[in-house]
């Protein structure tokens, strides 16, 4: 298991994650942002999404990957 950070950022900020959850693969963590995005998207407010994106770090602090929210959410049409 290896400890991974889950920051998201836009234009306007980056919301840091400070504690980090415990994964035990690349595809462990793509699950478990998939879930911080649905249940960032899903909580009622009046953010647009569609420009933020989520960075996954390891302990380091180097980015493994990013994923924008887009991903899940698509393009405006």
């Amino acid at each position: 298991m290896v400890q991974m950070y889950f920051h998201c950022s836009n234009t306007e900020g980056t919301l840091v994650d400070r504690y980090g959850t415990a994964v035990a693969n690349l595809t462990e963590a793509r699950d478990r942002a998939d879930q911080i995005m649905r249940s960032m998207i899903l909580t009622p407010s009046n953010e647009d999404w569609r420009d933020w994106i989520l960075h996954v770090s390891g302990s380091d602090g180097e980015e493994i990957f990013d994923l924008p929210f887009t991903a899940m959410l698509g393009k405006p049409h």
